[in-house]
């Protein structure tokens, strides 16, 4: 007598089990738990083999010797020998009329915790002159803290740069600096 007597016409409802829902939880969880070990072992990194910590072991006793070599005064390449200069020469010394400046190292102007570094190096009509270049370095380097990441994106965003730089360039040396040469730029 514990069925429930239905008006007439409509079906009687039958109570669903508290166990069918605890059994579905039950699968649903199992799959979800099944589904994470497998990304888990997909994105997880590999275990450490013998001959990466080898490698890793040689490289930190590579440094070590260097760290030692510059500290008692010899310098030395990554290869042991003796460092040579490669390049142009550093800062403000002429070379066949151009001036390598300092580096550039400033923020930009959006996002702010976006760095820029940038080397340049200056071709000049005849004499090259310091003064100008000191001139042209500053411009650059107030300029650069006025441009935002999204405008230099890109080889197009990195020619308007270049392009832009030069016009300063052109504007502040009055057609004494023929050419300015990008030797390094990196934006972190």
């Amino acid at each position: 007598m514990s069925e429930e007597i239905a008006p007439e016409g409509e079906v009687a409802k039958k109570k669903s089990s508290p166990m069918v829902l605890i059994g579905a939880v039950v699968v649903l969880t199992l799959i979800a738990a099944g589904g994470g070990w497998m990304i888990g072992g997909m994105v997880a990194p590999k275990p450490m083999t013998k001959e990466m910590a080898d490698a890793i072991e040689a490289v930190k006793k590579a440094e070590a010797e260097k760290k030692a070599a510059l500290a008692a005064g010899a310098p030395a390449d990554a290869h042991g020998g003796d460092k040579k200069e490669e390049g142009l020469p550093k800062a403000f010394t002429e070379a066949h009329g151009i001036l390598q400046l300092d580096p550039i190292t400033t923020n930009l102007a959006y996002p702010t915790e976006n760095w820029i570094r940038l080397e340049l190096a200056l071709a000049f009509k005849g004499e090259p002159d310091v003064k100008i270049a000191e001139a042209v370095q500053a411009d650059v380097a107030a300029y650069l803290r006025t441009v935002s990441l999204q405008q230099i994106q890109g080889p197009r965003g990195f020619q308007y740069l270049r392009d832009d730089i030069q016009e300063r360039v052109d504007l502040r040396s009055e057609g004494r600096i023929t050419n300015v040469i990008f030797r390094t730029f990196v934006i972190q």
